[in-house]
């Protein structure tokens, strides 16, 4: 499948695989703010930055971890990413970050539910495995809006993190 053509839509938003063309407003909005509660730092600059997205480009080529952008539909304003993770397991891994101009607009959970659903299709995903760190009420709070159940804890360098399991049935 080409991965870089695929195009998803949610209400509000327009999802759509990561490409070169999105790298400087992601790179503006990697503040470390808004990293506190995700397993990386904010690049230090838009050389190691390119680095990083230059990797997910391969990653989203043979389609094993897609990142996607997330934009407005109507205006096309950059609102964060999304990704979609180990899609070769039965369980692949969510992920959402959101700039934080947009935190409490509902889109991370618009996000995450178009993804999810798109990819219980695609790769026929029985559920779907979301880690959070504990501390991060708001994104605890779109697992379970998702019907996310909390499966297992696990430390991580910068935080302790609880998973949720999200089941594709009814999303």
């Amino acid at each position: 499948m080409q991965w870089q053509a695929v195009k998803l839509r949610t209400e509000r938003l327009r999802i759509k695989p990561f490409s070169p063309d999105d790298a400087d407003e992601a790179f503006i909005e990697l503040t470390p703010s808004l990293t506190r509660f995700m397993s990386f730092d904010p690049p230090p600059s838009r050389a190691a930055f390119e680095t990083v997205w230059k990797a997910w480009l391969k990653t989203i080529e043979d389609g094993s971890d897609l990142t996607f952008v997330l934009r407005l539909r109507d205006t096309r304003r950059f609102i964060g990413l999304a990704g979609l993770h180990n899609t070769g397991s039965a369980e692949p891994e969510l992920g959402i970050w959101v700039a934080e101009r947009e935190h409490g607009n509902g889109y991370g959970r618009e996000a995450v539910h178009g993804v999810a659903r798109w990819g219980a299709t695609a790769f026929g995903a029985i559920a779907f495995r979301y880690p959070v760190a504990v501390a991060n009420s708001p994104s605890r709070r779109l697992a379970e809006a998702l019907g996310g159940l909390e499966i297992g804890n696990e430390t991580a360098p910068k935080y302790e993190s609880v998973i949720y399991r999200i089941p594709s049935v009814g999303l």
